[in-house]
């Protein structure tokens, strides 16, 4: 397994936790996505398999994509590896689910909302910060309409706004919210309550089933939303100005095409 991922056993090997551990931020670069895709190979291999997990690592989530990858000449690959990634979830036939401590940003709310679950601490922020970097997130603007609805997708997406879990639980996005130390406590809980007593052929059935209108309306739109970013956003000199401004560390200069 890569550095990049630790895997952790609970509940006899029922419950897979994967942890992505790249601290400080856990960044969803390429070399992230595709130790996450070899996480999901060992994962599929196994038997007996009730529920797999994602986390992050150092008291964060993810902070997102790795901007410097994301220059008009590196992000097409990165781009299309990382949508597999997210329709693999989609198809993993096993429940899961991402617990979600400290900041879960752009690419890591991608992340857990390619999830059948969330379950965040109280603590826990959750935003889609890519319209500052003359940007937009397409697979979340496919998955949050289809958890919280247009309107706040929309709102979330075009406003690049960071909100708690709170605001995210009120919304009906969040399974669960426990306090800060004692996240793992109480997804093991709910792990036992909700999954454990349950075959585990039936759930990977039940769970492939449960995403069947899901998938139906997602995967075509994702591949719609990647195509208007790389053959539309991607074309306009504001989508260049924007990671360069970032890694310059200066404010933008838009040159609104």
């Amino acid at each position: 397994m890569s550095v990049m991922i630790k895997m952790v056993a609970e509940r006899d090997g029922a419950w897979q936790r994967v942890i992505l551990d790249a601290p400080p931020g856990n960044l969803l670069s390429l070399s992230m996505v595709r130790a996450l895709n070899a996480a999901l190979d060992a994962v599929t291999g196994l038997a007996g398999v009730q529920w797999v997990t994602f986390e992050g690592g150092g008291g964060e989530f993810s902070f997102g994509a790795k901007i410097q990858e994301h220059a008009p000449k590196e992000l097409p690959p990165v781009l299309s590896e990382t949508h597999a990634l997210f329709k693999r979830l989609l198809a993993l036939p096993r429940p899961t689910a991402a617990l979600v401590s400290g900041r879960c940003l752009g690419g890591g709310f991608e992340l857990a909302l390619a999830c059948d679950d969330i379950l965040a601490t109280e603590s826990a922020t959750f935003g889609l910060p890519e319209i500052r970097l003359a940007a937009f997130p397409p697979a979340a603007s496919v998955l949050l309409p289809l958890r919280v609805g247009a309107a706040r997708a929309t709102r979330a997406i075009v406003t690049g706004q960071t909100q708690d879990a709170r605001y995210w639980n009120d919304a009906g996005l969040l399974s669960m919210v426990a306090p800060q130390s004692n996240l793992l406590d109480a997804a093991g809980n709910w792990f036992d309550a909700n999954l454990k007593p349950h075959s585990a052929a039936a759930l990977s059935y039940a769970a492939l089933a449960a995403r069947i209108t899901v998938r139906a309306q997602a995967e075509p739109a994702l591949d719609l939303a990647e195509k208007q970013y790389l053959s539309g956003l991607l074309k306009t000199a504001d989508a260049a100005e924007g990671v360069q401004a970032w890694i310059e560390k200066r404010a933008p200069r838009w040159k609104n095409g």
